[in-house]
């Protein structure tokens, strides 16, 4: 099935990374030299994609009247774009501009949150899914992340969210500090942004402090 699947995702990811890209150029083109978007790409592995298949029926009874349940066609991010932004302002302005486009505008949220069951917590990251035009299969994913957050993850990731089979149960009480990491990365930003938004005098007295 994934191989089958393969075309179409890699057709989808073409179109959604155009359509993002041309979203935020306006907003690319307007940015100080302090300030980063990044926009990357990425097509779930095999193993990976039937790993995250797995995983949503885990503990479940297999129903074989309704088998559509454990397709790949099921996944909301076979093919997913990821935007990260620097600062968090720049991180909303992008989330804003993309939810303006016709089609994003209309795909279902689903934002990340330091505790998945805290929905009254800030998202981390915000996330949408949907269908481009060139499939009507394969369902993308349009992720749009704090760039320290995003940068986190490439380590959070591997380490922690899927560790070697070695340290599965080891790292179980990581996940408050997790939380800390993510506490402390807002609050260095919005620091940041609140220090050069001070006029140059006030900058100068606060150094000599």
């Amino acid at each position: 099935m994934y191989f089958t699947l393969l075309p179409d995702a890699r057709r989808v990811l073409e179109e959604l990374e155009a359509e993002v890209r041309y979203c935020l150029l306006p907003l690319l083109n307007k940015l100080d030299r302090h300030e980063k978007i990044a926009v990357t790409w990425r097509i779930k592995e095999c193993e990976s994609a039937l790993g995250a298949l797995q995983r949503r029926q885990e503990g479940a009874i297999f129903d074989p009247d309704r088998t559509e349940r454990y397709s790949l066609k099921t996944l909301n991010d076979l093919a997913g774009v990821r935007v990260l932004a620097f600062p968090r302002s720049r991180w909303l302005e992008a989330d804003r501009v993309l939810r303006q486009h016709p089609r994003f505008g209309t795909w279902i949220s689903d934002p990340v949150r330091p505790m998945q069951n805290d929905i009254e917590a800030e998202p981390l990251a915000f996330k949408y899914y949907g269908y481009c035009s060139r499939s009507d299969v394969v369902r993308s994913e349009l992720q749009i992340a704090p760039m320290l957050v995003g940068l986190f993850w490439e380590v959070e990731h591997s380490a922690i969210y899927k560790p070697s089979p070695r340290f599965k149960g080891v790292l179980a009480g990581m996940g408050e500090r997790t939380i800390k990491v993510y506490e402390v990365l807002k609050d260095f930003e919005s620091e940041f942004e609140r220090l050069i938004r001070l006029d140059p005098l006030k900058r100068k007295k606060r150094k000599k402090k």
